[in-house]
């Protein structure tokens, strides 16, 4: 059986050469998010269950179990509930996603790949997967600093993926294709920016600006969910569970439609829906609202319980200079949105909670009680 190899390295040749390495070997790659404290890191050694570990010491066994022939990553979810899984992607889904998403991105030998985003998760890794799979050069960052990708560009890097908070602190126009995933894309972008949807489950963005990548079939069900079917899905979770049908279907826990141009509109998570006094709210939409607030820098909506609404409609702001009050964002979010949708509670925060690749852990600031809130 092959084994499963956790790579604890730095992003860069060493880790390009090491993965490529256990590859030719018939072994399956585990990245490992290098800034994990000690007990986040033993939690998922144990429920992934790697067994080798190859780091700047050198190589180790571990007490863990192979895969099967033909699996090329276990990567774990970027643990937007709190709990990551591992998900299982085959060589074949690998090189699907490779193919695909470069053919739609029109890459070539020309190109120059940059990975500046953590490797622990796919949007990251699989910048060097597709230059692998195409031999593209490729440049790997230990991580983002934006001085050191606009001058990665200037040196030859013709490609990038990105997140929404990176794209803000870089020129653009020194890319002739930069690939944004992770949190809601910004409303104004240039043209040479495309806008992913995708999941760890897919092997990265199987729809790019709201159309699906050749091979990928897209679906809504009765319930709205987000179905998706394509050559580059996971086997399955490393516990042996999984979220495709018998029909070839991904069941994606994301809620939206398909418009008439055939484009996919995304609304958000079905989790994060907030029912207030029966009336739908989703967050992301309120969000984009607020967004546009002068004295708003961030920001993330979600519903608290409330015993007349059932859920009240929350909003946390980073402000930008003297924080807004919560009268203002409710008269701003009422000029675009029906009032069931403005906020009744504000919290004012310092920084929001969001994963390495820019999503908002909205079950964290459910969770907390830092801030202060004010009511009206």
């Amino acid at each position: 059986m092959a084994h499963l190899v956790a790579i604890d390295l730095p992003g860069g040749p060493t880790f390009v050469a090491a993965l490529q390495r256990e590859w030719d070997a018939g072994n399956a790659v585990l990245p490992v998010d290098r800034r994990l404290p000690a007990a986040a890191r033993a939690a998922m050694f144990a429920s992934l269950a790697p067994d080798r570990l190859l780091d700047e010491q050198g190589a180790h066994q571990l007490p863990g179990r192979g895969v099967e022939d033909g699996d090329a990553l276990v990567i774990a979810t970027s643990g937007a509930t709190g709990t990551p899984k591992g998900v299982v992607l085959t060589h074949q889904a690998v090189r699907a996603s490779a193919i695909a998403s470069s053919a739609r991105l029109g890459i070539t030998a020309a190109d120059t790949w940059l990975a500046c985003l953590p490797l622990a998760h796919v949007g990251g890794l699989s910048v060097i997967t597709r230059a692998l799979h195409l031999d593209v050069r490729l440049i790997v960052h230990e991580g983002f600093d934006a001085d050191r990708v606009q001058a990665a560009a200037r040196e030859g890097a013709t490609a990038v993926s990105l997140v929404s908070t990176a794209l803000q602190r870089i020129d653009p126009r020194l890319f002739r294709v930069i690939v944004l995933g992770g949190s809601r894309p910004p409303a104004d972008r240039p043209a040479n920016v495309h806008t992913t949807y995708g999941l760890t489950e897919t092997g990265s963005g199987v729809v790019y600006d709201g159309a699906p990548l050749d091979g990928v079939e897209l679906s809504i069900a009765p319930n709205d969910e987000i179905l998706v079917r394509g050559p580059m899905l996971l086997r399955c979770y490393r516990d042996g569970s999984t979220p495709v049908d018998a029909e070839g279907w991904l069941h994606t826990g994301d809620v939206g439609n398909l418009l008439p141009n055939g484009r996919l509109n995304v609304q958000g998570r079905a989790d994060d829906l907030i029912i207030t006094g029966g009336e739908n709210v989703w967050p992301e939409v309120v969000e984009s609202v607020l967004g546009t607030h002068a004295a708003v820098r961030d920001v993330a909506v979600v519903g608290e319980p409330d015993s007349e609404w059932g859920q009240r409609v929350v909003a946390w702001v980073v402000p930008n200079g003297e924080a807004p009050s919560l009268a203002e964002l409710r008269a701003h979010v009422l000029e675009s949105l029906p009032g069931y949708c403005v906020p009744k509670e504000l919290h004012i925060a310092g920084a929001l909670p969001r994963t390495s690749l820019g999503k908002v852990q909205r079950y964290l600031l459910l969770r907390s009680t830092d801030g202060f809130s004010s009511n009206g």
